[in-house]
């Protein structure tokens, strides 16, 4: 058996200077679109380009109905839970040296030294992170990314974006995802055929998660009377819940005693006028 080659090497100063110069030219490229004349947020969602962003959703929409929904039936028909389960931990044991970055810029070294361990565990004892065997033995994963990092360091959510492929976000969010492409350390360590797989892999990953939530995100995107309504109020009160922000954005339960009419659309948008 080779020897595993060593895969997390220190940022260089200039890559380094990538990961923290990007961010700040991209906020202020987001903050000088100008948000419409007399638009005002209503409870809690600012979205003053949802025409535009309506048009983005109904293309993600059709990508959804037309590639990845039949991809992530077949996938699951193909591949048993088993493999699938390693995918998946092969996956996001590869993004764990960027989290390890992120834990470091917000100043969460428990989080760094958590997701370090974590990433050196499955990297050897889990066969390159095929077997989760650290969260076997109790240490689960610190999730975050590089929105949440904007966050710590007192960057606003930004208006509401549905972004093309990859769905709901805001620009603090959207700046995020694009710089995680330059702080996780594997995109400098890995290069050519090698960083290749791994992009495949993800791909692979992310068309696993379509058919694992697959009931739940059918009936957001199908079987509600305005889907870009739902998905953006889940998104963004899921993200808010997660950056210790609930409340924000307001919903009110279709369900809940005394709220509302038990034949009305439980999908319906809350804050169509």
């Amino acid at each position: 058996m080779s020897q595993t080659p060593t895969i997390m090497p220190a940022l260089s100063l200039r890559n380094f200077g990538k990961a923290v110069v990007i961010p700040f030219l991209l906020v202020a490229t987001l903050s000088a679109c100008a948000t419409p004349e007399g638009y005002v947020a209503r409870d809690g969602i600012n979205d003053p380009f949802e025409e535009r962003n309506r048009k983005v959703h109904a293309f993600n929409k059709s990508i959804d109905q037309a590639i990845l929904r039949p991809a992530s039936r077949g996938y699951n028909k193909v591949l048993p839970p088993e493999m699938r389960m390693m995918v998946n931990n092969f996956s996001d044991n590869l993004s764990g040296p960027g989290l390890v970055v992120n834990n470091l810029l917000q100043g969460n070294f428990k989080g760094a030294i958590t997701n370090t361990y974590r990433f050196a565990l499955n990297s050897t004892l889990g066969f390159a992170g095929l077997v989760d065997v650290a969260e076997m033995a109790g240490v689960s994963e610190v999730d975050t990314d590089f929105g949440e990092t904007l966050h710590v360091w007192g960057v606003g959510e930004g208006h509401y974006v549905e972004t093309p492929f990859r769905g709901p976000s805001t620009e603090r969010d959207t700046v995020g995802m694009v710089v995680d492409f330059f702080t996780n350390p594997l995109s400098y360590a890995m290069s050519g055929t090698t960083n290749e797989y791994r992009q495949g892999v993800r791909v692979l990953d992310i068309v696993g998660d379509r058919g694992r939530f697959g009931d739940t995100i059918d009936s957001v995107l199908y079987d509600s009377a305005d889907s870009y309504a739902q998905s953006r109020l889940i998104y963004l009160q899921s993200r808010r819940f997660a950056l210790g922000r609930s409340g924000d954005a307001t919903y009110d339960d279709p369900y809940a005693i005394g709220t509302t009419d038990p034949y009305d659309d439980p999908y319906e948008d809350p804050y169509a006028e």
